[in-house]
């Protein structure tokens, strides 16, 4: 008697019920990027699909999203002034805190995480203070946290630090409780590679560094077993969610975290990811909805909880139509 693992893929009925991991618009969380101005809706060259949106604008992509049944947003902002210490980034009236503000009168139940970094607010383009051309890890820290607290003021379910400061959980944590904000979750960047996989989003935030790169606060590519220490130094600062970021070519990292730790897992499919598949389409080299369906689902199988992806509204369209 043999056994026949080809009984179990006969049909799609049996197929679909023995599949051992599928998607739904559940797991997605959509990043968009808002910019000052009026009437602005323009597409980003190198993400096309997605878009750089001002505040009188954002009811549009909240309606699609609505439309699309995906339930979180993540919200970069691209402000007008940048400075040395990114003061815009904790402005009361910044760009974020104000697209915090119209969402929720948009939509009080879309889940709103925000990127709590610096890149975008400085007029260096690195995550922190700068001496010396490096990134000074403890000052850096003090305005994170303001940051993190100017989200929540606005109404930020939950902040989201990317800027792989040693500590930055901890000074987060603390200062949220401090101001009453003991119910504003953190979902920590924690295993955040320095990737080449990133360019896209750099030209669509207006990040990048001005000199030199980011090697020394971002983790090696090379290193894995680095990783678990980051991810254990945050939960035990306070993480209630850990990321790891890019996603497809770290996908044994996502696995450790999953059978690692009993938290969380958020993986973060980037802009290189999603360019490259748009590109390799357009050439007719690939079928856009097939590799995109697989590569997102590659990512749930690894143990991914939560997929943050530009896929998010396509992919949720196309879940529909199977």
């Amino acid at each position: 008697m043999y056994k026949r693992n080809r009984r179990l893929r006969t049909t799609k009925e049996i197929r679909d019920l023995v599949r051992e991991n599928s998607l739904s618009s559940k797991d997605f969380i959509y990043p968009i990027f808002v910019v000052e101005g009026t009437n602005i809706k323009r597409e980003i060259e190198s993400m096309p699909g997605n878009y750089h949106f001002s505040i009188d604008r954002l009811e549009e992509i909240v309606k699609e999203i609505e439309k699309a049944k995906v339930r979180g947003i993540m919200i970069f902002g691209i402000p007008e002034e940048k400075d040395c210490c990114g003061s815009e980034a904790f402005a009361e009236d910044g760009i974020v805190q104000r697209a915090i503000r119209r969402i929720k009168e948009l939509n009080r139940d879309l889940w709103i995480v925000t990127d709590v970094c610096l890149c975008e607010y400085t007029d260096h383009g690195h995550c922190g203070i700068i001496e010396n051309e490096y990134v000074k890890n403890d000052e850096t820290l003090e305005i994170l946290a303001k940051v993190a607290v100017s989200h929540a003021k606005a109404g930020a379910d939950m902040v989201a630090p990317s800027d792989m400061m040693d500590g930055r959980v901890r000074a987060i944590r603390e200062a949220l409780d401090d101001n009453h904000f003991e119910n504003i979750g953190i979902m920590a960047y924690s295993a955040k590679y320095c990737s080449a996989f990133y360019g896209p989003f750099r030209e669509a935030a207006n990040s990048a560094p001005q000199f030199g790169d980011r090697k020394s606060y971002q983790m090696d590519p090379a290193n894995s077993r680095e990783a678990e220490r980051e991810i254990e130094n945050d939960i035990e600062e306070g993480a209630d969610i850990i990321m790891v970021k890019p996603a497809l070519s770290y996908l044994d990292i996502i696995k450790m975290a999953r059978e690692k730790y009993n938290y969380p897992v958020a993986a973060y499919s980037v802009s290189g990811e999603y360019a490259m598949i748009k590109a390799g389409a357009k050439l007719g080299y690939i079928d856009e909805k097939k590799v995109a369906l697989e590569s997102l689902l590659s990512i749930k199988r690894a143990g991914a909880d939560i997929i943050i992806t530009y896929y998010a509204l396509e992919a949720s369209a196309w879940l529909k139509e199977e």
